[in-house]
Parts: C-alpha cells; structure tokens; sequence
C-alpha cells in the first residue's frame, strides 16, 4: 500500500512541474501580446485555460485520492497540504497572465502601455520568467535555500511596480487616462504573478523543513552565530597556545 502511495504523491508532484509549464508558456505568450502588440501570442495565452483547468482537476481529484487512501505519516501529509497550496498559487499565477493577454487583444492592434513605459514590463517580465524557472528548479528538486532566493526577485518587482504607480500619479504624465489605468492593472498583475511565485517557495521551505519562511530564516541566523561564535573561540584557542 505504502508503494502505491509513494506512486500517487510522485504523480502529483509531476502535475505540479506539467502546471508550472502551462504557467510559464502562458505568461511569456501574454507578454509577447504585451509588449509587441501581437495578436497571435495573447491567443495561444488564452486558449491554454483549458489546459491549465485540466491539470488543476486532475490535482484535487489526486489530493482527494491521496488523503483517503490511508492515515499519511506527517511528512506525506506535509506534502499533500502544500501540494493543494501550491496548484491553487499556479491557477492564480495562470490567470493573471491571462489577464495580461485579454487586455493585449482587446486593444489590438493598438499597445496597451505608452511607449515611455515599455522598457519598465520588459524588465518585470525578465524578473517574473526567472522566478518560474526558479520555481521548476525547487519543484524538481526542493531546496529552501534556492526558494528564499525568490524574495529578492520579489523585491524588484515591487520596486518597479511602486515606481509606476508613483509615475502615474504624478502632474507629468502626458498619456491618456486609459493608458494610466490600464499600465496600473498591468503592473498589479506583473506584481501578484510574483507574489504567487514567493508564496510557492514558501510552501516548499515549509515542505522541505517543516519550518515557515521565517522560522528558518531565523534558524539560518542562528546557525550562522553559532558557526562565527565558534571560529572566534577557535582563533582565540590558536593564539593561547602559542
């Protein structure tokens, strides 16, 4: 039984890489449409919804399946709580970009964002890809000292997103009204997409240590006194013997 088990969690865990795949592909498609004001990008975006919602199902019905077939020891249980965690951050990642790709198509053949604004979603774009491809490397294989590299990451993008909301609100801003509102939900959504990837990571430090993000950033600290606590008594030992 316990075999079978390990089976199913395995092929759950593979979902899990298959939705972060259709993410990733959605995401780029939709900023193509964006940024270059292709039709064709927003489309293939969009008509991945199926394929994300298929993937999803399968990931309840597996977490339904995985919880009933026996009384999970703490770890498995760890890691189908945090596997139903991660799908539904995936399907909001997927949706959001999404969002990303309507408002590309609904405005073409015309850009949604004002030529000045360009080279900032060009840059939060970069920022969000490498945080999905960070996030298929700790799915792979978790690791939490790759997935707290994500807040840093995540921090640039709030960056940008806080510069962009303060742009839009100031006297000099020359595009139309539409354009404003329009570039502050583009960037909420750039925003939320990594927000998503940070909270995926932090599910997989709690999965790999059983620990929240903080607890073993703390735990990390303290490991790293205790280490330079040790090199001063050593230093101090070498110079009382000579």
């Amino acid at each position: 039984m316990r075999t079978a088990y390990r089976e199913h969690l395995d092929d759950f865990s593979h979902d899990l890489i298959i939705m972060r795949d259709i993410v990733h592909t959605i995401m780029t498609k939709a900023s193509e449409a964006l940024l270059e004001s292709e039709l064709q990008s927003a489309e293939e975006s969009l008509s991945l919804r199926d394929d994300l919602d298929e993937v999803r199902t399968r990931c309840e019905e597996r977490a339904v399946l995985l919880l009933a077939l026996e009384n999970p020891m703490a770890k498995d249980l760890r890691q189908v709580v945090s596997s139903i965690y991660i799908v539904e951050d995936l399907y909001r990642m997927g949706r959001l970009a999404q969002h990303v790709a309507s408002a590309a198509r609904r405005r073409h053949p015309e850009s949604v964002l004002p030529a000045d604004c360009i080279g900032y979603f060009e840059e939060l774009y970069r920022l969000v890809a490498d945080m999905s491809k960070m996030l298929r490397e700790i799915l792979v294989t978790p690791d939490p000292d790759t997935a707290l590299k994500m807040a840093s990451e995540d921090d640039a993008v709030d960056d940008i997103n806080h510069y962009l909301l303060s742009y839009l609100t100031q006297r000099e801003w020359k595009a139309s009204v539409r354009e404003a509102v329009e570039t502050a939900q583009m960037t909420r959504y750039y925003e939320r997409f990594a927000d998503h990837c940070v909270a995926v990571a932090g599910r997989i430090i709690y999965l790999s240590t059983g620990l929240a993000p903080e607890e073993y950033m703390a735990k990390l600290s303290e490991e790293e006194r205790d280490k330079e606590f040790e090199s001063r008594m050593a230093e101090l030992e070498r110079q009382f013997r000579r």
